[in-house]
């Protein structure tokens, strides 16, 4: 399966499935950034449920801009936040200090540009994983395409992803399973058995 994907930061599960059974997968690089997506957004599974954590960007309604092209407001410390809430939520997972050291350089190095810490944060994940991914990236934003299974739709603002099965979750018995939170969730409680774990589920077809 050759696939067309949105690059979010820790992309969610179903997005993730996506990536471990295609034999490529191809970034959409050309299209408009859109408020309230998980362009710039991924939630975990925090001590009071389902948490969402952002990444502050620059960004006018006014002006369309090309999502390639967001920059990121670091006057807020979101990296600091982020990191806390990882601890936070993860620091009993099985895992979590397993990959912690992974992980941290993306919290300690700043980036200016959005799309540049999203497609790093797919890169650390798949090295956490060890799947070698063959990808490329859109020169022209094209809203039909047949020659890829479009799966664009997953970054959306009201998108739920796929019914994934159930897997250990730190806070499951306080709040019960919460389907497709972000990679990470999945990576700190099922370690080297996430990416069987992805192999294995049952993706619908994509939207025509």
């Amino acid at each position: 399966m050759n696939s067309l994907l949105t690059p979010t930061p820790f992309p969610n599960c179903s997005s993730f499935a996506v990536i471990a059974q295609s034999d490529s997968v191809t970034f959409e690089m050309c299209d408009n950034f859109q408020k309230q997506t998980y362009r710039n957004r991924f939630h975990i599974y925090g001590a009071n449920g389902k948490l969402q954590l952002n990444i502050p960007v620059i960004y006018s309604q006014k002006n369309r801009t090309l999502y390639k092209d967001i920059k990121i407001f670091n006057t807020e410390k979101w990296q600091t936040n982020h990191w806390k809430s990882f601890e936070s939520a993860y620091k009993t997972s099985p895992f979590f200090e397993f990959y912690e050291d992974e992980l941290k350089p993306l919290y300690s190095k700043t980036f200016e540009n959005l799309m540049d810490f999203n497609l790093a944060s797919i890169q650390v994940i798949c090295e956490c994983l060890q799947l070698d991914l063959k990808t490329s990236k859109t020169t022209r934003f094209e809203k039909e395409i047949d020659t890829k299974t479009d799966y664009r739709f997953l970054a959306e603002r009201n998108s739920k992803g796929f019914d994934l099965a159930p897997y250990h979750q730190v806070f499951a018995e306080k709040h019960g399973y919460i389907n497709n939170l972000s990679i990470l969730d999945l990576l700190f409680n099922e370690g080297p058995n996430a990416l069987i774990y992805l192999e294995s589920q049952q993706l619908p077809h994509a939207p025509t």
